[in-house]
């Protein structure tokens, strides 16, 4: 299972099921393709993990005029020995930033690897990481790559609406239930937005069992409209 969320709101923009025999690479690409349609000519920074740190996937983002990638890279020798000789940019006591171009092996693209220091003099720690965007470091790492949490946030909240565990190996039976997880997830954020902000943040189980469950009212779709009816107001509501 392999999904795309939004940064912003945490919500799912595309997913994915692959099987055993795919790539990561493999399945990343297909899954930006989809996340693509979805974007449109939308200029996009893709937030990624360590495992997303190969050839195949900077060649996409470097052909894309529309996508950037950011992404961590692994701690491979090379990586390590080279950031730790570069010269940094301090922004501020104990953080610091400096960057060196990066090519994958055979290849003549040319990358930016970035990479921040932290910690007093003779305890730095180093984390780096690998991006196809322009934008300042400094402004990458401190504050743009912490949006990643949102997603993180996401499927802590929100596991229980069929996005933690698999029900059937069937691969059409399963499209089939994330689908209609994808329009759950739609009501259920708007929904949110209407309740008071200590009820908000319930994660799924407590919102079904608290909202949902024993509800008098019906569902009714109007044209693209998904119109929920309460004949009993709930004690929250």
């Amino acid at each position: 299972f392999s999904a795309c969320n939004d940064t912003e709101t945490g919500q799912p923009l595309a997913f994915t099921l692959t099987a055993s025999g795919k790539t990561c690479s493999q399945a990343t690409l297909q899954l930006l393709d989809m996340a693509g349609g979805v974007l449109g000519q939308q200029k996009s920074l893709i937030l990624a993990d360590k495992e997303h740190f190969t050839r195949e996937i900077a060649d996409y983002f470097d052909g894309s005029h529309t996508m950037d990638i950011l992404m961590p890279a692994p701690n491979q020798k090379g990586i390590t020995e080279r950031i730790a000789t570069l010269e940094y940019r301090q922004m501020w006591p104990g953080y610091s930033v400096a960057e060196t171009p990066f090519s994958f092996q055979n290849s003549d693209q040319k990358l930016r690897l970035i990479a921040q220091k932290d910690g007093p003099a003779g305890k730095e720690t180093y984390i780096v990481f690998l991006t196809t965007s322009d934008r300042d470091a400094g402004d990458l790492l401190s504050k743009v790559f912490s949006k990643r949490w949102t997603i993180e946030e996401f499927f802590n909240r929100e596991g229980d609406m069929a996005w933690n565990r698999a029900s059937t190996f069937n691969l059409n039976i399963r499209y089939g239930r994330q689908s209609l997880a994808l329009l759950a997830q739609a009501a259920i954020y708007r929904l949110r937005k209407n309740l008071p902000q200590s009820n908000s943040r319930w994660n799924a189980a407590m919102l079904s069992e608290k909202v949902l469950t024993n509800m008098e009212g019906d569902i009714r779709v109007k044209d693209d409209t998904i119109i929920i009816t309460y004949y009993k107001d709930h004690e929250i509501l």
